[in-house]
Order: structure tokens, then C-alpha cells, then sequence
């Protein structure tokens, strides 16, 4: 079956050994009942490879993605390819968290109940505190597509909103009653984004709303047999995230604008609210960056409490609110009791965490927010996840040990690695530059970069260069701007995308960028033949939740959480390099401990099957001379 739909590719498509291995293993699988980890490096053309046998296997399955690119090919591309070439009908749907759907009771709110609006607008806008920033001529554009969308979906949009104007024309999870107590609970996009998702074969999903489903009994997510995670390398992460919880001064302001005049007449005042985030946020910035144990610490206790009866207050007013208040300001009291209850909940986690959560601050200095996470994510997927159905866990990069890392059961899982149908033993080579001083010494940075330079004119420039922070970054940048005969861009000259496409489009130019372009970035061709690293991206030993893991960890914890994380990383980063068949380049990582650690053949065995070596001329030979091919 495989071969026959791969070849109705545009093109004519070709089909790859790796992916009918991963196809047989997938089927398997779901038949056996069993979990699968699934290595399939790029260019297998594993979409196709999990959706077909999926798909025939007749169970219902979610497929949850942890990027938006991803879950837009899917639905945009992939899965309609598929019902008109599969041979087998079958229906799918795309499922997002609600705050990606219109809402058709804050539309009205803001804007009328006609797409041409009502003349109580100027007024309606004034009081309200979220549609306030609001653009008029935006709020036009959604009125006018909201009267005609099946959908609802932000995505539709020919062009983007801005967050002002979407936010007050859409909820969240923290603030929506609900479709049965909203009065236009039956107009709402959300639900039925649910209700088609309710019957559809395959449901393609977020891995955030995924875990949050997970976090929150399931009720977000249909009813499913079987979940595919694609690009699990950065499930452990995302799931913690989505079943932990944060509370910073956006939650109150929020809040703020969200009450702004429901409780004018109210005996509570906004700026009480709005007040509150100032105030715990005063007291966080000073553990900024740092792990909090229980008890906390006595200045962060009491700040909490001051900032929930804050909160208590307004929800008493709200309280004393008529049920039956005329227009929209009964929905807009229901909205605002359910976001003051659910924040009332989390400042009550926050202030009393169990033994089973790590809390710590983070954020930019002038916004720090308190953050609330599972310490152990293993334990808490295996209870919600692994036993209740099989799973595929797939990406390019997968550490050894990733399914112990995610907690699942040894004897119900098997894992396997399908490979690369590029030819990377003859088309790429990996340097690893052993001569240098170990990152620690002092003498390796001006060595590093020594050692960049080198390589960067051996390649006629056509380099990213990536950096694992951003004051190497700038050093770099700064020593060898000038240095270079090349054009350099770096990370922060121009938007993300714009940077790439002129990366990509002007041969010789050199790339310089951090963490954020280690994955997702896509170059084929000339312009992309040297990748170099600085050095292993360890995670910071100081990295709060990460901390309390190796706590728990023990003795094993650097090679049982640092090491996988590192290879994991590295990998992502590795593959930038080698995009389609007839890519050449080679990668340079100038940490000489990937050469000389006891636990550098771990993490090399993360990358792809590339030629090896540790000699500079080497390298060098082979960037020349892919000048000159």
C-alpha cells in the first residue's frame, strides 16, 4: 500500500527502505499493543510512514505534533494527499487550544452581533479593558470572516492580527465558562471544533493541548486507541510545561482588563488587581532564576496571600453581581468569576506545593513569574498515557534511553532506528576539533574562534554558526565580523524567517545564532556547508527544574538527564546541515570533549552515520573542495 500512494507524490515519489521499515513496525505496533520509539532520520519521509498504517489499522488515532509547522503540513498537505489516494475513506480534524478559535461571544461584545457592528461600539469598546488597544479595522476583518467561517480558526486569517486585537475577540481555557453556561454557547467555534473532532478517524492536535488534555482528565481530547507523538525529542519538556502552571504579572493584568468595568460600581477597584502583579512580582525578583523549596521563603508566602485576597475581593463583587444584568455584562461577570476562580486555585498550588512539584521564578527581569511543574513527568505518563493506550514516538532525534526517560514500561515498548536514505557516510564528514582546551580553560574561546575563522574561509563562508549562548555569540560576532572576507548575519539583525530566506539566498553569507536555530531551520543546497558548534549544549547546572531532577536521580543523574539532553540537542543541531540527497557539507564541533569524555560515544551515537575526524587538515581539504565542485 505504501508504494502504491508514495508514488502518487508529485514528481513521482520514491519509496524509501527506512520508511517501509518504520510502516511495517508502526502496524505492528498497534496490532501488538505495544509502545514504539522510532529513530527516522531526515529524509525518510516518516509523516507518511505512521499515517498510512495508522490510518489502516481502522483504530481512532491523535496524532499530536510539537510543532505548528508540523500540524499545518499535516492538515494542509499530508493528510488530504492521503484521502484521495489512500484507497480507504477516512475523515480528519484538526483540534487547538481554545484560544486559537474566535469567539463568538466576545465578537458581539466588542463589535456587535452583525459583521457591520452596532452603534454602541465606541461605548462598548471604552469599557471594555481587553478590546480597549483593540484595532478597528482588524476588529472589521474578523467580524466580516467570523459570519462566514465553518471554522473559526485564527489560521484562516489572510493576515495576522495583532495579540491586542485577538485577545479581545477570543478566551482561553482560564476565563471560558463553558459552552452550556455561555449565551452563545451553540455559536461557538471552539466546541465545535470538539464535536467534529468527537467523529473524526484521525485528530491532529498540539502536544501542549495534548498534555493538558492528559493534566485535566482527558475531556479536552476525544476519545482515541492509539496516540502517534511526532517529534518526541521534546515530549518530557512540553508535557511538564502543560501540566505545571505559572503566575506572573500578565495573569493580573489580564484579569485586570478583563473586570475593567464590570466592578466600577462594584465596591472593587481594578487597580486592586492590577496592583497585585506589582506586588508579587517585587518579591520574586530577587529569587529570579532560582529554585524555591517548601516552606517558602517567608517574604513570598506572604505576598501570595496578600495577592489572593486581592483576588478573593474581586471575586466576592463579582459575586454580588445580578444574574440576569442586561446585554453582555452577565457573560462578561461569568468570564471574569471563572478566570478569578481559576487564579484563586493556582496562587493556593503555588502557596502550597506537594513533594511532588518543583517551583522556581523565571522570566525577564522587569516580568519574573513564579513556575509550578510535575517533578516527576515519567511517573505521571506512564499513570495518564502508557497504560491507558499503544503509543508511537517518533522524531529524528532520539537519545539511547529515551523511552526510560518518558517512563515507559521496558517490557511493553520496542525501539528501533530506521536510518537516513541520505548518503551521509560520502556526503557529509563530523570534526570534532580534540586539539582545542576544554571549554572550561580559559585559553578555548579565543582558540574556538581561532578555529571557526579557519574553517569559515576553507568553506568560501556558507556557514551557520551555532552558538550555545548569546554572549558567545556576540563575541563571536564581534571578533570575527571583521575579521571575515564574508558577509555576516547574526541572530537579532532581521526577524527569524527573513534572516533564513537571506541565509539561503546569498551564497558565501555566514550565519551566526543561538539555541532557538539549533532545529527547525531548512537549507538545502550551497549556501549551507559548514555547520559549526561551540560546544556541547549541556543543559545549566543550575537550571531549577532540572535540579530537582537530578536530585531525584541520584548518583546516575548527569548521564541519565544531562547526557541524553545534550545528544538530543546536538543531533537537532547536526542535522541543519544535510537537507536533501545531493546536500555535502561538514559539521565542526569544537568541544573537544565529544573526543576524549567517557560519555562522548553516547551523544555521537545520536548523529547521523557521518565520516569522522579529528584532524583539522582534513576538514579542511573537504570544505575546499566543495568549492570546487
Amino acid at each position: 500500500m505504501l508504494r502504491r500512494v508514495v508514488t502518487e507524490l508529485p514528481g513521482g515519489g520514491e519509496v524509501r527502505e527506512g520508511q517501509l521499515e518504520m510502516a511495517r513496525r508502526v502496524a505492528d505496533a498497534i496490532r501488538d499493543r505495544r509502545h514504539l520509539v522510532i529513530r527516522a532520520g531526515t529524509g525518510t519521509g516518516k509523516t507518511l510512514g505512521y499515517l498510512i498504517p495508522a490510518i489502516l489499522s481502522g483504530e481512532r488515532v491523535v496524532v499530536a505534533t510539537a510543532t505548528k509547522a508540523l500540524q499545518d503540513q499535516l492538515a494542509a498537505k499530508d493528510l488530504p494527499f492521503l484521502q484521495r489516494h489512500l484507497g480507504r475513506p477516512f475523515e480528519f480534524a484538526v483540534l487547538k487550544g481554545r484560544s486559537n478559535y474566535v469567539c463568538a461571544q466576545r465578537l458581539a461584545e466588542v463589535w456587535g452581533s452583525s459583521p457591520a457592528g452596532s452603534p454602541a461600539d465606541q461605548q462598548q469598546l471604552a469599557m471594555d479593558g481587553l478590546a480597549e488597544r483593540a484595532d478597528r479595522d482588524e476588529l472589521a476583518t474578523i467580524a466580516k470572516w467570523a459570519a462566514t467561517s465553518l471554522v473559526g480558526d485564527r489560521a484562516e486569517l489572510e493576515r495576522e492580527p495583532s495579540e491586542a486585537t485577538w485577545m479581545a475577540v477570543s478566551t482561553t481555557s482560564r476565563d471560558c465558562p463553558g459552552a452550556r453556561r455561555c449565551p452563545r454557547g451553540d455559536e461557538c467555534f471552539a466546541e465545535r471544533a470538539r464535536d467534529i473532532a468527537a467523529e473524526a478517524d484521525v485528530v491532529v492536535v498540539n502536544l501542549h493541548l495534548y498534555g493538558l488534555g492528559l493534566a485535566t482528565g482527558g475531556g479536552m481530547i476525544p476519545e482515541h486507541d492509539v496516540v502517534v507523538i511526532d517529534e518526541a525529542h521534546v515530549l518530557d519538556d512540553v508535557i511538564s510545561a502543560s501540566c505545571g502552571m505559572e503566575i506572573g504579572p500578565g495573569r493580573f493584568s489580564h484579569l485586570g482588563r478583563l473586570l475593567r468595568g464590570i466592578l466600577a460600581d462594584a465596591g472593587t477597584t481594578v487597580t486592586d488587581v492590577d496592583g497585585a502583579g506589582s506586588v508579587l512580582g517585587d518579591v520574586l525578583l530577587p529569587h529570579r532564576g532560582r529554585r524555591l523549596t517548601a516552606p517558602l521563603p517567608d517574604e513570598v508566602a506572604t505576598a501570595l496571600a496578600a495577592v489572593r485576597e486581592r483576588i478573593v475581593r474581586a471575586q466576592a463583587a463579582l459575586a454580588n453581581l445580578p444574574e440576569d444584568a442586561p446585554g453582555d455584562a452577565a457573560a462578561r461577570a461569568l468570564r471574569a468569576r471563572q478566570a478569578t476562580s481559576v487564579l484563586i486555585d493556582d496562587l493556593d498550588v503555588a502557596a502550597n506545593p506537594s513533594t511532588s512539584q518543583v517551583v522556581w521564578v523565571e522570566g525577564p527581569e522587569r516580568s519574573p513569574v513564579l513556575r509550578v511543574a510535575p517533578l516527576d513527568v515519567a511517573t505521571l505518563l506512564q499513570t495518564l498515557l502508557w497504560d491507558q493506550r499503544p503509543a508511537v514516538l517518533t522524531s529524528a532525534t532520539i537519545a539511547a534511553g529515551m523511552g526510560a526517560q518518558v517512563g515507559l514500561p521496558p517490557e511493553s515498548q520496542v525501539a528501533i532506528d530506521v536510518g537516513s536514505p541520505f548518503d551521509y557516510e560520502h556526503n557529509a564528514v563530523i570534526y570534532c576539533a580534540a586539539h582545542l582546551p576544554k571549554p572550561t580553560a580559559p585559553a578555548w574561546a579565543d582558540a574556538a574562534l581561532d578555529e571557526i575563522a579557519t574553517l569559515i574561509e576553507a568553506a568560501g563562508g556558507r556557514t551557520l554558526a551555532l552558538f550555545t549562548s548569546y554572549r558567545a555569540l556576540g563575541r563571536a560576532v564581534e571578533v570575527l565580523g571583521e575579521r571575515l572576507p564574508f558577509p555576516l548575519l547574526a541572530q537579532g539583525d532581521l526577524p527569524k524567517a527573513r534572516l533564513i530566506e537571506r541565509f539561503a539566498a546569498e551564497p558565501e553569507t555566514c550565519l551566526f545564532a543561538t539555541m532557538s536555530f539549533w532545529q527547525g531551520i531548512d537549507v538545502p543546497g550551497p549556501s549551507l556547508s559548514l555547520v559549526t558548534i561551540d560546544r556541547l549544549p549541556f543543559p545549566r547546572p543550575d537550571e531549577p527544574l532540572l535540579q530537582a531532577r537530578r536530585e531525584l536521580a541520584g548518583p546516575n543523574a548527569f548521564v541519565t538527564i544531562d547526557v541524553p539532553r545534550a545528544a538530543t540537542l546536538l543531533a537537532q543541531g547536526v542535522g541543519r546541515l544535510i537537507r536533501n540527497s545531493t546536500d555535502r557539507g561538514a559539521v565542526a564541533v569544537l568541544d573537544p570533549r565529544l573526543a576524549t569524555a567517557r560519555y562522548g560515544p553516547k551523544i555521537v551515537a545520536a548523529l547521523p552515520k557521518m565520516r569522522r575526524t579529528r584532524n583539522q587538515a582534513d576538514i579542511v581539504a573537504f570544505l575546499r573542495s566543495l568549492r570546487s565542485a
